[in-house]
């Protein structure tokens, strides 16, 4: 049984109160109700749960998951990144090897791309920063080169490109000079509708990395 099971590896670890811990953990993975079932009869993501109980169970302080969502329904894989997060803010340290790189942007501090051999390590802002710089759109009711021109001459501008009624500014620093871009604009009769900074998916840096790797 799913119970049985786990109290075969509570008896592995040294821990005060195996039996308590065994009951925490199947309710918290959802199994309390199937805690008297075997375990063979599982669903793929019932035992994926069950496996990730088991990992969990002696409060390891280095934790190792492989695709802990794989096969799992949403509410379930809802369940376990908030476990990880929980794990997280104790301070546990854990290595999510994941193909998902939204849950990965979510839940991790840092992202390390690999591509048969490591290519690079660093946390989700700062590999958007250095690969596409801070990105800000400009929503224009009109936006073409004399507009473009415009802006590209203000300072902390790098690039400036016009994407239908939009301007696509790249910047050094944009909390400093979008307010000198929408003076520049406004002093040209420039029609503003909205301003939002450009938030590039873990996606778009993962292609980015190993495209040439």
């Amino acid at each position: 049984t799913a119970e049985h099971n786990l109290r075969i590896f509570a008896e592995l670890y040294d821990m005060s109160d195996p039996l308590g811990q065994v009951n925490t953990w199947l309710r918290r993975m959802g199994l309390w109700e199937r805690r008297h079932d075997a375990a063979g009869t599982f669903s793929k993501g019932m035992r994926q749960k069950l496996a990730i109980a088991r990992a969990l169970l002696h409060e390891p302080t280095v934790v190792f998951l492989d695709e802990p969502t794989a096969a799992l329904d949403p509410e379930a894989a809802h369940m376990i990144r908030d476990v990880i997060a929980t794990l997280r803010q104790q301070g546990r340290t854990i290595f999510l090897c994941t193909h998902n790189l939204e849950e990965a942007d979510r839940l991790c501090d840092r992202i390390a791309v690999f591509k048969t051999r490591l290519i690079t390590v660093d946390t989700p802002a700062h590999l958007r920063t250095r690969l596409f710089g801070r990105q800000v759109v400009f929503h224009l009711r009109h936006a073409d080169a004399n507009v473009a021109g415009i802006v590209r001459a203000v300072s902390g501008v790098l690039e400036v490109q016009v994407v239908g009624d939009k301007l696509v500014v790249t910047l050094d620093d944009p909390d400093t000079h979008n307010p000198d871009i929408v003076r520049a604009l406004v002093a040209a009769g420039a029609d503003i509708r909205f301003v939002g900074e450009l938030r590039r998916s873990l996606e778009d840096v993962y292609l980015h990395l190993v495209k040439d790797a």
